[in-house]
C-alpha cells in the first residue's frame, strides 16, 4: 500500500522504538478492511518490534489498537489513518514503543496524575489540517496514562456515526459519551480542561515573573519574528499567545511563502515555536490578553490576562492577528459546528453528497468552491458583489465546474434549521430586493478576517475596521507599544509580510529601549 520511499522513511523511525508494539485488527470483508491489512503488513515489514493479529472483535471495522505487551496502553484507530493522520499514525505507533515525547516535562507531569477513567472519541477527516494536533494529543495522553483511553475515528467512513452523533465539524471530540469539545486542541488546553486547578496554578506563575524588555503579545508569524528578532538582542523576551502559530495553524496550503515551495500551516507553525524556542524567549501559551495598561511612573506597560494574571514590560509588541469574519445574520451562531463551518478543508468530507453554500467570491471563496465541488452534490456561491471578485485563473475555474451555480449581488440574510442542523439560506437580490431560499445542508463563511483587537479599544487607536493604527516603524499611538501583522494597518494580509513587520517592530522596539532611561525597580520585582 505504501511506496518504496515511504516504507524506507517508515523503516528509519520505527528503528527509534523501545519495545514490542502488538496491532490488534478488527476487519471484514471489505474493501477497506483489504486496504488496512494492506497497511498493516507494510508496518510490519518495517519493524521487527511490531506483530499483528486480524481476530479483533471490535463493532468498527476497519478499526486496529496499538497496545505493548506488558502495559495498558490503548490507543485505537477506526479506519485508514492515511493522509495528515499518517503522521498520527506514525508518533502513536513510536510512543506506544516507548520512545519519549517531546511534549513539556510539567505537562505530562499533569497528564500521568490526572485522576479518573476517560475514554475520548476524536472524529476527524483525512483533509483537516486541525485533526492531528487533537489524535496526536490523545494518544499521548493515552500512553502516558492508563486510564486514559482514545479512538481516532474517520468521520467520513463511519457515516452512520456521524449522523447519529450530529457532528458536522472536525475536529469533533466525544468524552465518555457525551460531547467534549470541537477545534483544534492541544494535548495543555485539553489538560487544563480535566485538571480545574491548572489554570489558578499557572496564573500565580505568570504574576511572579518580573518585567520583561520586549514582551510580545501573540505567537503567530509577526510575534515569532519579533520575538527572534528581539532575543538575539541580549534583551528579555516573552511571548504571550492564546494559541502558538495563531492563524497559520489554520491555514491548509502555503505556496508563496519565498525559499519554501510548498508547506501546511500546521507544519510552519511548528517551525516557527521551535525556532523561537532556540533563543532565550519566555513562552507563555494558551494566554488571552484582555486589557492593555499604557506606562505609569513605573515606565512598564501592563498586559492584564484573562485568567488574573498579568505582565509587565519596557515595551511591548502588538501581534494579536485576525480571525474569520461572521456572516452576523440569524441562524449562524445557532447552527455553528451544525452545518455553518468556517474551513472548507477541515469539514468539507463530511458533507460528501450533500448540498452545501460558500459565501464569499473572493479567492478564498472560489478556492472553497472549486474543492467542495469535488466532495457534494451541489455548491451554491454566494457573493454580495454585482461581480466575483477572485483571481481571473480561480474564476475560469469554478465556471467550468457543472455542480456549481454562483450568485451575485446578493445578501445572505439567514441561515435556517430544524433546530439540530443546518437545512437552507436566504438571501436578498440587492438589485430587485427579492428574497430567495435555498435548500441546503452546509454553509460555508469566507468573507474575509476580522482583527483581534477589540480588548484594544479606547486605549490604541484604532481605524474604522478595528485595525492596529502604525507608523512605518510599528510604532501605536501609546508610547513603546508597537504592532505588526494582520491586526494592524499595514495592507496585504500575508505571511512573509507579517514576518517583516514582526522584525521591523522588534527592531523599533529595542531602538526605543536604548533611547529611554530603564526603570528603577523595587527590590522585590527585580528579584
Amino acid at each position: 500500500m505504501l511506496e518504496a520511499d515511504l516504507k524506507a522513511q517508515l523503516k528509519a523511525y520505527l528503528e527509534r522504538a523501545l519495545r514490542p508494539i502488538h496491532i490488534i485488527a478488527s476487519v471484514d470483508g471489505g474493501a477497506k478492511s483489504r486496504e488496512l491489512l494492506s497497511l498493516l503488513d507494510d508496518l510490519k515489514e518495517a519493524s521487527a518490534k511490531i506483530t499483528v493479529d486480524t481476530t479483533g472483535d471490535d463493532a468498527r471495522k476497519p478499526s486496529f489498537a496499538l497496545t505493548s505487551p506488558g502495559t495498558d496502553i490503548d490507543v485505537r484507530f477506526a479506519g485508514l489513518p492515511m493522509g495528515h493522520e499518517f503522521t498520527s499514525l506514525v508518533l502513536a505507533l513510536l510512543q506506544v514503543g516507548g520512545h519519549p515525547s517531546k511534549a513539556a516535562k510539567d505537562t505530562i507531569e499533569q497528564v500521568v496524575a490526572l485522576e479518573g477513567d476517560f475514554l475520548f472519541e476524536t472524529y476527524y477527516s483525512l483533509s483537516c489540517q486541525n485533526c492531528p494536533d487533537v489524535v496526536q494529543a490523545l494518544n499521548l495522553a493515552a500512553v502516558l496514562n492508563p486510564r486514559i483511553r482514545h479512538v481516532a475515528i474517520d468521520g467520513a467512513l463511519f457515516q452512520d456515526e456521524v449522523e447519529a452523533r450530529e457532528i458536522m465539524s472536525v475536529p469533533t471530540v466525544f468524552l465518555n459519551g457525551a460531547k467534549f469539545d470541537q477545534g483544534r486542541m492541544t494535548l495543555e488546553q485539553i489538560v487544563a480542561r480535566l485538571d480545574t486547578g491548572a489554570a489558578k496554578r499557572d496564573a500565580a506563575k505568570i504574576a511572579a515573573k518580573k518585567p520583561f524588555d520586549v514582551l510580545v503579545v501573540g505567537g503567530g508569524p509577526a510575534g515569532a519574528a519579533a520575538a527572534i528578532y528581539a532575543a538575539r538582542k541580549g534583551i528579555r523576551t516573552g511571548v504571550a499567545s492564546e494559541r502558538f502559530g495563531g492563524q497559520v495553524l489554520d491555514t491548509m496550503a502555503i505556496e508563496n511563502f519565498i525559499s519554501v515551495k510548498e508547506t501546511e500551516g500546521p507544519k510552519m507553525a511548528v517551525a516557527l515555536e521551535q525556532h523561537v524556542r532556540e533563543y532565550d524567549v519566555d513562552i507563555m501559551d494558551l494566554q488571552r490578553a484582555t486589557q492593555l495598561v499604557p506606562a505609569g511612573d513605573d515606565g512598564l506597560v501592563e498586559i492584564r490576562l484573562e485568567n488574573g494574571a498579568s505582565l509587565k514590560s519596557r515595551t511591548v509588541v502588538l501581534s494579536t492577528g485576525a480571525r474569520w469574519r461572521q456572516l452576523g445574520v440569524p441562524g449562524e451562531d445557532q447552527y455553528r459546528n451544525k452545518g455553518v463551518a468556517y474551513c472548507p478543508h477541515c469539514d468539507g468530507p463530511l458533507f460528501k453528497g450533500k448540498r452545501v453554500a460558500v459565501i464569499g467570491g473572493g479567492n478564498s471563496g472560489v478556492e472553497a468552491a472549486i474543492d467542495l465541488a469535488g466532495i457534494v452534490a451541489h455548491v451554491t456561491l454566494v457573493e454580495f458583489d454585482h461581480q466575483l471578485r477572485a483571481d481571473e485563473v480561480l474564476q475560469r475555474k469554478v465556471r467550468s465546474l457543472s455542480n456549481v451555480r454562483i450568485v451575485t449581488g446578493a445578501q445572505t440574510t439567514e441561515v435556517t434549521g430544524d433546530g439540530a442542523k443546518v437545512n437552507g439560506l436566504v438571501y436578498k437580490d440587492r438589485a430587485g430586493g427579492d428574497s430567495h431560499r435555498v435548500e441546503l445542508e452546509g454553509v460555508f463563511v469566507q468573507i474575509g478576517l476580522l482583527p483581534n483587537t477589540e480588548w484594544l479599544k479606547g486605549v490604541v487607536e484604532l481605524s474604522p475596521r478595528g485595525e492596529i493604527i502604525i507608523d512605518d516603524r510599528g510604532q501605536t499611538s501609546v508610547p513603546g507599544v508597537f504592532a505588526a501583522g494582520d491586526a494592524t494597518t499595514v495592507p496585504y494580509k500575508q505571511i512573509v509580510i507579517a514576518m517583516g513587520q514582526g522584525a521591523s517592530a522588534a527592531l523599533s522596539a529595542f531602538d526605543h529601549l536604548i533611547r529611554t532611561p530603564a526603570p528603577v525597580l523595587e527590590e522585590a520585582e527585580a528579584a
